[in-house]
């Protein structure tokens, strides 16, 4: 048996724009994928979102973890079956899908060769690759940068000498190809002492489709590529200010990024209403992730009293620190 675990994201700038080579920001949470895998005499797939039973193992309907079978690692072996266990809400722009693959991957790589270590830069290359091929081949590398890699990571389209580089990933969209280069950055005390709070809406957030849809609307009025530079210049801010520790300039970066956003169509009301409602409490407040539901996430010192308006609201709070720990193997 092989047990891997993977920590779900939030992106604190830069959303969308990403895709486009503009940087973004994103850091690991608590919350995330657990995938167990043990060989068997047939296939069989048991997911906490859908039941708590294993099921006919159906490639279809599993398009990240058919990828890495198939596709990255060419699975000759016994049939597998295939355990997953996630306490990240689904479809709601926490990267659940890149956690899965990023798990789904570092499993195998145990399962299949056991006396070899698993290299993160790999690994994250091979979440990117599942996501592109679930996504109509649209797919930054936030997601899976952040969950195998850990902490606290910034993506851009070129490399950034005031950032840590760690290493470079491309893709050949529907666009053309991009490029981006992967950075990490250390967070302040500060930053790192506060708290983050989730609120899900409790509508999905099927990252392909808004993807796709920013791309139709950038087509359609090729204007809206200024408030992609716009978000850059916003994430720029954003990132000096996690590392000077000011918690006020991060949450005002926050709150301008998700004005951006709401321009480019990707807002809710009920993410509006949620982002609206918890800023009293917090430093900022924005949606996160691919956005037409979702989530959103607010910065503070006070995560009872945030998780309590979003409650009201009637979303669902998930309290989590900066920066958790990236991808890894347990009880192996």
């Amino acid at each position: 048996m092989a047990t891997a675990f993977a920590p779900g994201k939030c992106i604190l700038f830069g959303e969308h724009a990403v895709v486009y080579g503009h940087p973004a920001v994103a850091v690991a949470i608590d919350a995330g994928v657990e995938v167990k895998l043990d060989f068997s005499d047939e296939w069989g797939i048991k997911n906490s979102y859908y039941a708590n039973e294993y099921m006919k193992y159906q490639e279809e309907k599993n398009p990240h973890i058919h990828h890495i079978i198939n596709d990255i690692f060419d699975y000759d072996g016994p049939p597998l079956r295939i355990n997953i266990e996630s306490d990240l809400f689904s479809a709601a722009g926490l990267g659940s899908s890149a956690a899965l693959s990023n798990a789904m991957g570092a499993a195998l790589h145990k399962l299949t060769k056991p006396e070899e270590k698993i290299d993160r830069i790999e690994l994250a290359k091979i979440g990117h690759s599942a996501e592109a091929s679930a996504q109509s081949g649209r797919a930054s590398p936030t997601d899976s940068a952040a969950s195998s890699l850990g902490g606290c990571v910034v993506v851009s389209g070129e490399k950034n000498e005031d950032w840590e580089h760690v290493f470079d990933t491309s893709l050949m969209t529907p666009e053309g190809e991009r490029k981006w280069s992967i950075h990490s950055i250390d967070l302040h005390e500060k930053i790192i002492n506060s708290w983050l709070v989730l609120g899900f809406t409790g509508e999905a957030s099927p990252t392909g489709d808004m993807v796709s849809g920013v791309a139709s609307r950038l087509k359609e009025n090729p204007e809206l590529y200024d408030e992609m530079e716009a978000i850059e210049n916003i994430t720029k801010a954003g990132l000096k200010a996690l590392e000077l520790g000011s918690l006020e300039a991060v949450g005002i970066a926050m709150n301008s990024c998700h004005e951006k956003l709401k321009i480019l169509g990707v807002s809710t009301p009920a993410l509006d209403n949620m982002v609206s409602m918890t800023r009293q409490h917090s430093f900022g407040s924005k949606l996160t992730g691919a956005g037409g539901g979702g989530c959103m996430v607010a910065l503070t010192n006070n995560p009872e009293r945030v998780a309590q308006e979003i409650e009201i609201c009637g979303g669902k709070p998930l309290i989590s620190k900066f920066g958790s720990k990236g991808a890894h193997l347990r009880g192996n």
